[in-house]
């Protein structure tokens, strides 16, 4: 399952390199150089974790670039890292937006820029920790100290309701991690070893594997957020500064389904395929719920995490499918919802910054004042909706081809979802771009600076780039896939007959 170690620590390097930075960022004084510090190093680390491809080998499903160490040895615990084809896109992904965060917050954040850019640091090093870790309590460490910086940038640096958002996210997570935490003691109980890749594929009974396999199932979908447990994802987002909004969209939610893919569908395969079906159906809830609750917002930034309620049900269905054809389609969606709805978050703080208001009516028209915005946010919304041609189109229709082998009546209920997405993207592009015929007063602002335009550059050209060429990032994750389809799929008369 792993390859041999790798002669330099390229993951260490990744996840550890901005806590160095974070050091060094507590010396500087003045604000403006903490801001260019940062973006200097994040947009560094970003360029380093590109050296990771051309030394992957996607012809093989094995963990590479691991790492090891004895941790803790009295409990067996190691330090133990690696990555497949799945997590070396999420990794890749983290690296990408990590600047584009401290960009997004340059001129936004006012005050204690020092500790708002450490807690963006932090967020670095423990999710890019979250999708190495090979150890199950190294896991749980990463995906733990998470929830630290991330409930300080809702609640130091949010809306007027920040302290309740961030308590409500911290409360809602933290409780789902008890689940996560019990199932990975009982796993060591019975198997012996904390470590993934020797969890992976070792026999349990079915009883056992169901009742861990709903730990899972409540702390993954927690994270998702899947509903019904996505009631905290909407106060989260609305009160987050737009680097925080950008960050739970992005990767945090990523989280949930990376959990599914890289502990349920391995460990508890027999589960499982008991539980697929109720899954799906609670993804396609999904998908309708957040479909047509965006639908009904004037609010841009509830509008956009309702939307990706609605575009995670599409990566959770694809994950249950349970074949090749939907867990890639799964794991576009995530890489893609990454890309888009960081954009568009990205957009609606910008539209905040100027005219200082969240709301449709008040944005209405402000694409004609700023052409090179509005032509940013039409890329956004078309790759939202899926439009032929960008990035989530070819996520979204293997998710549908995986998800016809299971059930047509299941895809035809999706249907709806996707007529919901488009007319909320449409109404929101037409709003903003054309407006009606007595709109405010937009004549004074000021089309994108450069600032803005580096800011949203990198992710227009993943949309059109993946959307017509998507298959090298397909044939990077290929290998892993199939192997995951094969533990997810065993002979299931051989786990039924153990005890």
């Amino acid at each position: 399952m792993t390859a041999p170690t790798d002669a330099f620590p390229f993951l260490s390097t990744l996840i550890f390199s901005p806590l160095a930075a974070l050091v060094v960022l507590g010396l500087l004084r003045s604000e403006q150089v903490q801001r260019w510090w940062t973006l200097g190093f994040t947009t560094t680390a970003a360029l380093f974790s590109l050296l990771l491809l051309p030394r992957f080998d996607s012809g093989t499903h094995a963990f590479q670039f691991v790492e090891h160490a004895a941790w803790i040895p009295a409990l067996e615990i190691n330090y133990t890292l690696g990555v497949d084809g799945i997590s070396l896109l999420l990794v890749l992904l983290t690296t990408l937006i990590a600047p584009l965060c401290v960009l997004a917050s340059w001129s936004y954040i006012k005050h204690r820029v020092r500790e708002f850019l450490i807690a963006l640091l932090l967020m670095e090093t423990t999710m890019i920790g979250v999708f190495c870790a090979l150890d199950t309590i190294l896991f749980f460490v990463f995906w733990e100290a998470m929830l630290i910086p991330m409930a300080l940038l809702i609640g130091v640096w949010g809306g007027p309701r920040r302290i309740y958002a961030s308590l409500k996210f911290f409360i809602y997570t933290m409780a789902g991690s008890v689940f996560l935490l019990v199932a990975l003691i009982a796993l060591r109980l019975e198997t012996g070893t904390f470590s993934l890749p020797a969890t992976m594929g070792h026999p349990l009974g079915a009883g056992f594997q169901a009742w861990v396999f709903g730990a899972f199932f409540i702390s993954f979908a927690i994270k998702v957020p899947m509903f019904p447990f996505h009631t905290w994802l909407p106060a989260a987002h609305v009160e987050a500064p737009t680097a925080g909004s950008v960050l739970l969209a992005s990767i945090l939610l990523k989280m949930g389904t990376y959990g599914f893919i890289r502990f349920a569908l391995p460990i508890t395969p027999h589960a499982v395929q008991e539980f697929a079906p109720y899954v799906m159906w609670l993804s396609v809830a999904a998908i309708l719920y957040g479909g047509f609750a965006a639908l009904a917002q004037s609010d841009l930034k509830k509008l956009v995490a309702y939307s990706s309620v609605s575009h995670m049900g599409f990566a959770t269905l694809g994950i249950f499918a349970l074949n090749s054809g939907g867990i890639e389609g799964a794991t576009l969606v995530m890489i893609n919802h990454g890309i888009t709805t960081g954009g568009l978050f990205m957009v609606v703080g910008l539209i905040y910054e100027r005219v200082h208001s969240r709301e449709i009516s008040a944005a209405a028209g402000i694409g004609r004042q700023m052409p090179i915005f509005a032509t940013c946010f039409g890329v956004f919304c078309l790759s939202s909706l899926a439009f032929p041609g960008t990035n989530s189109f070819v996520g979204e229709l293997l998710v549908l081809a995986g998800g016809f082998k299971i059930s047509t009546l299941l895809i035809a209920c999706v249907v709806p979802g996707i007529v919901a997405a488009a007319a909320y993207n449409l109404r929101m592009l037409q709003k903003l771009a054309y407006g009606g015929t007595h709109n405010p007063d937009h004549s004074k602002l000021l089309d994108l600076n450069f600032r803005e335009i580096a800011m949203f550059a990198p992710l227009v050209i993943f949309v059109f780039w993946i959307g017509l060429n998507p298959q090298p990032i397909l044939r990077l994750m290929h290998a892993s896939v199939l192997n995951l389809v094969q533990q997810a799929n065993p002979v299931l008369t051989q786990v039924a007959a153990l005890p």
